[in-house]
Parts: structure tokens; sequence; C-alpha cells
């Protein structure tokens, strides 16, 4: 069963009188447990299909089904919750809260949750990936590798049904992203978590069950 599927989805821009067609008639379907990598060139529409197939943003022609829950019209309030328990994110920018310590980053979505071990869980985590020193460390007082193995605790904390994750090693030298990479791959084994991963690297790519090629919007 899919968790996640996209029908014939199409994303548009206006931009000065002009459309952009950014995704054009995309069809994917991704298995519970898959490790999927979405490759292509850049403006090719990696990142924003990811923003689609997980609620962040709507196609504009369409549908797009989480679980087999019908997303494309949701609104915004039944996103939230949906989102939060179900999918994890890593971002290649890393997106920490700049005002928040490591340890509150990783707390924040099990918080959300009101989960009251959110505390214990986010202190473990961050002891796994080495951090345990660094927990009451403000985003800017971590190196890049620093911040993406905090950003990848915040992800998998709620043990999110699938991971999306946008270039997570595109910021990062080869050492640290390995680490990075290695960590998302422990935590998708223990938990069976689907993974749809966007990179440029065919090291990655190697590894996965299977890759996708986007090309001018399009699978090719």
């Amino acid at each position: 069963m899919p968790v996640v599927e996209a029908r014939n989805i199409t994303k548009t821009y206006t931009i000065a009188n002009r459309e952009i067609r950014v995704l054009d008639d995309v069809s994917l379907s991704v298995a519970e447990g898959e490790f999927l990598v979405v490759e292509g060139s850049s403006g090719s529409g990696k990142t924003t299909l990811l923003s689609l197939l997980s609620g962040l943003d709507k196609p504009s022609s369409g549908r797009v089904l989480l679980e087999e829950m019908d997303i494309t019209e949701a609104s915004e309030d039944d996103l939230a919750p949906l989102r939060n328990e179900t999918i994890g994110f890593v971002f290649q920018s890393f997106h920490l809260v700049p005002s928040l310590t490591a340890l509150e980053n990783v707390m924040f979505p099990a918080e959300i949750r009101r989960d009251p071990q959110a505390h214990d869980k986010a202190a473990e985590l961050l002891k796994r990936v080495g951090l345990q020193k660094r927990s009451d460390n403000y985003p800017h007082q971590l190196s890049g590798g620093e911040m993406q193995r905090v950003a990848m605790c915040r992800a998998v904390i709620n043990n999110p049904k699938i991971i999306f994750a946008d270039e997570p090693t595109g910021n990062l030298d080869s050492e640290n992203g390995k680490a990075v990479l290695d960590l998302l791959l422990e935590f998708k084994k223990e938990h069976q978590t689907t993974l749809v991963l966007v990179t440029h690297s065919i090291d990655i790519a190697r590894i996965a069950d299977r890759m996708i090629i986007l090309k001018d919007g399009r699978i090719s």
C-alpha cells in the first residue's frame, strides 16, 4: 500500500504575467518502508515535488494522497497535525529555530503533541548523535554538521511514517555528510520508515531502493 501518492500533479507559478510550469503531470507512488531518491538538475522541480507530497504546498492540478487520505484540498488546520504525526522533514538549510536551544529544537514537534516524554526523547536522540554536550547551545553556536544532526533528530522524534529529506548533505563536507546519511538510514531501518530523499549524489542514489529522475518538471 502506498504511503504517499501523486496523481497527475502539475504546479505552475505566474511571474510577470508569464506562466512557469515547474511540475508537469507527474504521477508517483511510494511504498511503505521504501527508500526513494529523487534526482535531477537545478530547477527540475525536485524541491517543489517534495513540498507537494508533504502538504507544504498544493498542486495547481492533480491529487496528492497521504496514507490514502486526499490532502489536496485539506485545510491547514487538518494538515498541521497530520504533518506533525506522520511526516518528518530534513532540509538542506536546517530550518532550526534560532531562539531555541538544540534540545528545544528537537523537542518542539513532540511538545506540539503534548508528549510528556518530549524532553527525555530529545535528550536521548542528541546523545545518540553525539551532541549531548551541545544540548544547551543555540543554532548559531553549532557547526553545519551539528545543526543538521539536530534537524535530523527533530525530524524523527515523533517516529514519522515518512521522512522527506531535501539535499540533507548538500551543505556539508563529505565526512559530515556521510555521518548524517548513516544516521538517517539507521533510523529508517529501525522504524521501517519510508524515506524520500532529494540528492545530486550518485553514491546515495546507488544505495536507494529506487531512483527517479526529474527533467523539466517531468519524470524522465
